[in-house]
């Protein structure tokens, strides 16, 4: 073991997109931290850098990255399934992105110090100490690193893509079954392909293959559970979509404040076009934040081979095994594993919690802005009490029922900091705050800025006051 020994303000565990984010706001907001960073990975990027090549953003890049730097050109896509809508960056810009601004903001500042190919270990608890051991993975050299703030676990999350998980399944021999990272190396047709998962990873390999021209009636998509989608459409920045976008948050508030169940609710936001499904004739019951277009969807919906019988148990040569059933397959068959959770629930339940801040998301659907705002309020609030209040974690979603839980807390969080006229300031200049983000794009005089704030006012006020009754109709859903 090396004697060699790093003491630091923070010691943050991870470099993922949350981890940058922090970071970066950190550094604009405190003038004394030093921070040292350790990551398992080569470069700062966290899962990016397992991610399949031709992954991208579900979301305009206007809402991604860290705040000092952008990370879109602010272009429109003008080919494709996203045409007319701002740009979805490519994985490959957004590694670009954070090691940018690792190399020309982090590093030349002198306040941070960066450890790739690192393991670190230490106290799993709070307040059980401040000293972790560091190992690197290409030495085996071990050293000790000691926070005098805080630890920063910015793990939490725990994002997974298909490549670093084997499948949860059988895999019979003879059987080719590959993470979809491996399709832009396959050099022989098959007979058929099967898609074996229906979340972010399994819509991007099904739109793929048709992007690459294999037809639809060669292809089979076995979807555990349908899920509801945001229409990216609604979600757009720029002036030209301030209104639209603004509305779609109205919307979501007013049939909150409307409804009188989750299904109802849900019904609801489907009939004024802010929640889409690949088959009306199925009622999803996931509900995990993804966003496609009105094109996208039209792609997906050409896939008529669905199979819905639960998750996979077993391929064989000549069947799958599911968990309500089997179905025969074909021999020359491609199966593509899209069956890794991207997101987990995170085992911590406080963002701060003694000497450790834990990375956990604070607005719907926002986790970078959530982390900027975590480092905001550790630079600023000395109070405890305010800390927790301005921070109040927002589930990560799984089901339709989360759409009120997370809305709820998003809310809670919303009004509290509206209160604190240094931080509401700071948040609706941030590039990363959707909300800040859409009413830029109305200036002061614009004749709808003030009837369409009065509504978002009204509306939240009406929705915030619905929410025990509809929550408590979730509540009696509870085994």
């Amino acid at each position: 073991m090396s004697t060699d020994s790093i003491k630091t303000d923070y010691l943050v565990i991870g470099a993922g997109a949350s981890a940058m984010a922090f970071v970066d706001t950190l550094l604009s907001e405190d003038a004394e931290a030093s921070v040292l960073m350790v990551d398992r990975h080569h470069r700062p990027g966290g899962h990016w850098n397992d991610a399949y090549a031709f992954v991208r953003l579900h979301q305009p890049a206007e809402f991604y990255g860290v705040a000092s730097r952008e990370l879109s050109p602010g272009h429109k896509d003008a080919v494709g399934a996203n045409a007319g809508l701002y740009g979805l960056a490519s994985g490959a810009a957004v590694l670009a992105h954070f090691d940018q601004v690792m190399q020309q903001r982090f590093l030349p500042s002198g306040r941070v110090r960066w450890l790739p190919m690192t393991d670190c270990t230490g106290p799993a608890e709070a307040g059980t100490g401040q000293v972790h051991t560091l190992r690197c993975l290409t030495t085996g050299q071990t050293r000790q690193a000691q926070a005098t703030r805080k630890i920063v676990d910015a793990t939490q999350a725990q994002t997974a893509v298909p490549s670093t998980h084997p499948p949860r399944y059988d895999v019979a021999p003879g059987v080719r079954c590959v993470p979809l990272n491996e399709l832009p190396h396959i050099r022989r047709p098959y007979s058929n392909y099967t898609v074996v998962g229906s979340g972010k990873t399994g819509m991007d390999a099904v739109l793929w293959l048709l992007d690459n021209g294999v037809e639809p009636s060669r292809m089979r998509w076995i979807m555990p559970r349908d899920a509801w989608l945001l229409d990216r459409a609604n979600l757009q920045p720029g002036a030209e979509n301030a209104e639209r976008s603004l509305e779609a948050v109205i919307g979501q508030a007013e049939c909150i404040a409307e409804a009188g169940s989750v299904p109802d609710l849900m019904a609801r936001l489907e009939a004024r076009g802010l929640l889409l499904r690949i088959d009306p004739q199925v009622t999803p019951t996931r509900y995990r934040c993804a966003t496609v277009s009105r094109a996208e969807l039209a792609e997906l919906r050409r896939v008529q081979d669905i199979v819905r019988l639960g998750h996979v148990r077993h391929i064989e040569p000549s069947r799958i095994v599911l968990d309500q059933g089997s179905v025969p397959a074909g021999r020359d068959t491609l199966y593509i594993d899209c069956s890794a959770a991207a997101l987990h629930i995170p085992k911590a339940t406080r963002v701060f919690d003694g000497d450790r801040i834990n990375l956990l998301m604070l607005r719907t659907c926002q986790p970078v802005f959530s982390a900027a705002q975590i480092a905001w309020v550790e630079s600023h609030v000395s109070d405890p009490a305010e800390k927790a209040a301005l921070c109040s974690v927002v589930p990560v979603p799984q089901v339709p029922e989360d759409f009120v839980s997370m809305w709820a807390a998003t809310a809670q969080n919303a009004g509290r900091s509206r209160q604190n006229a240094a931080f509401n300031a700071w948040s609706m200049q941030c590039r990363l705050n959707g909300i800040g983000l859409f009413l830029r794009g109305l200036p002061a005089d614009h004749p709808r800025r003030e009837s369409l704030l009065q509504r978002l006012g009204q509306s939240a006020a009406a929705a915030r006051a619905r929410l025990p009754a509809l929550m408590s109709t979730m509540a009696d859903l509870s085994p």
